[in-house]
This record gives C-alpha cells, sequence and structure tokens, in this order.
C-alpha cells in the first residue's frame, strides 16, 4: 500500500467515525443506487423515464373526495421521489422503511418530483 493509499483509507475511516447516522445512510443508499445502475434521483428530470431505488420514509394515505391516493417518499441518497398511486388506500409491502426499486416517468408537483402510479419491485432485506 502506497503512502497516498494509506492517508486516503485513514481519512475514510474518521470519516465514517464522524458521520451521522443520517450520513451513513444516504452514503450506503448511494453506492446501492450505483451498483444497481438506476438513475440518481438528484438527476431525474420532468418528462425523464427513469428507474430509481431507495427507501421508502414516509407513506400516506391522502383520502379525497373524488380520487384517494396513496403517497410515499422514496430516498435513494441523494434526493426524494414521491410515488403517487391514485386510487389506493394500501398496497402490501408500500411501508416506511421498505427498500424498492421504481420505474416510470418524473412529472413534478409544487417543485417536488412525482411518479404517478410506478411500476414498483419491493427488494429482500439485506
Amino acid at each position: 500500500m502506497t503512502t497516498g493509499e494509506r492517508e486516503s483509507s485513514i481519512k475514510r475511516f474518521l470519516r465514517r467515525i464522524a458521520a451521522s447516522d443520517a450520513e451513513l445512510e444516504a452514503e450506503d443508499l448511494q453506492r446501492g443506487s450505483a451498483e444497481s445502475g438506476c438513475t440518481p434521483a438528484r438527476s431525474c428530470g420532468r418528462g425523464q423515464l427513469v428507474t430509481v431505488t431507495g427507501r421508502l420514509r414516509t407513506v400516506v394515505y391522502t383520502p379525497r373526495t373524488n380520487l384517494p391516493t396513496l403517497e410515499a417518499d422514496l430516498f435513494d441518497g441523494t434526493d426524494v421521489v414521491t410515488l403517487v398511486w391514485l386510487g389506493r388506500r394500501h398496497i402490501a409491502g408500500i411501508e416506511p422503511g421498505r427498500m424498492l426499486t421504481v420505474r416510470g416517468r418524473v412529472a413534478m408537483r409544487d417543485d417536488r418530483k412525482v411518479i404517478y402510479n410506478p411500476y414498483y419491485e419491493l427488494e429482500t432485506p439485506r
């Protein structure tokens, strides 16, 4: 191991010791997203057909007079994409903390990235 590699290894070690749990989780999610070949959420733009993988932060049923919706925030370590299933009150397996890979077209709603009725795959826990 060269001196430069050793210094780099020490810096990574010290960074991991000093980092918060949220920072470490974000790094792990980013690494997993990159390994799977998915699009980072921060790179998603309006109209793009994307595949994003991450962890569900929140899942909320929103009763509306015309059309109920199930909404979930998917975090991949770089940004959040809101997933909206129209006409759904509950979907088995869609719960906070669950790992998920979704595909769909990105829309913007109130300056937030949204995918309506995404195709999804529940990931098995690591």
